[in-house]
């Protein structure tokens, strides 16, 4: 090995185990991140740290975008399981269950990407990527149906024209062969999708609901026939 690709090696080492001391005072002190506390959890000076992240901001932005892939990769993960690809329900329910089991697996990393907005910082638009997956995994179902007939054109005139305005933009960036109303429709079950899985990992269920896992479900096949996914 090359002096050049074993600097490489540990620099990337260095980086990862950095990360992971910043995960773990996500974990207790939530996204209020202290460089000078992770340095310190490291046994580094904090002006060694700046070697690897030049601020605050750029590890905050590691940890974004390695929490926005990995969601993204658990909820494509869920997808995949299911065999029958025409099953478009079948299908919805994996991917949303897929991003509840995350959610509760990793809750620092889930309020990280869905928690209160972190004071000062703004997410650059190199996480916008990694932050599509998840909905183009949610969308890729409705464009199957839609191809395939099952999920029909849902065409009204009610919508406002602005929000019209809104679904074209997003459809342009994800799915240029969906109808407005349609991409509308799936909008909203994304959105339902990460308020009940916030509900519950934030506590708003407590003393509340005891049958969690059958209470998400029966709130996701509500809102699969809402969207128009077919039983």
């Amino acid at each position: 090995m090359s002096a050049g690709s074993l600097r490489a090696r540990v620099r990337a080492e260095m980086t990862e185990e950095i990360k992971a001391s910043a995960r773990r005072h996500l974990a207790t002190d939530g996204a209020n991140l202290s460089l000078r506390a992770v340095a310190r959890d490291m046994g580094m000076v904090s002006s060694a740290l700046y070697r690897y992240f030049a601020s605050r901001d750029d590890l905050l932005t590691a940890l974004i975008l390695d929490a926005y892939n990995a969601l993204g990769a658990a909820a494509e993960a869920g997808d995949a399981t299911v065999t029958d690809r025409a099953d478009l329900r079948v299908r919805w329910l994996a991917t949303c269950r897929a991003v509840r089991t995350w959610a509760l697996t990793t809750p620092a990393e889930y309020a990280l990407l869905f928690g209160s907005p972190v004071p000062g910082y703004r997410a650059p638009d190199d996480t916008i990527a990694a932050a599509s997956r998840t909905a183009t995994t949610l969308v890729r179902i409705l464009e199957d149906g839609f191809h395939a007939g099952a999920i029909t054109d849902p065409a009204t005139d009610d919508m406002p024209i602005e929000v019209r305005a809104d679904m074209a933009r997003l459809r342009d960036r994800l799915a240029p062969d969906l109808p407005e109303e349609l991409l509308a429709r799936g909008s909203m079950g994304w959105i339902q999708l990460f308020g009940a899985v916030s509900f519950e990992l934030f506590g708003q269920l407590d003393n509340v609901v005891e049958a969690r896992e059958p209470y998400f479900d029966h709130q996701m096949r509500q809102v699969a026939t809402a969207i128009g996914i077919p039983a």
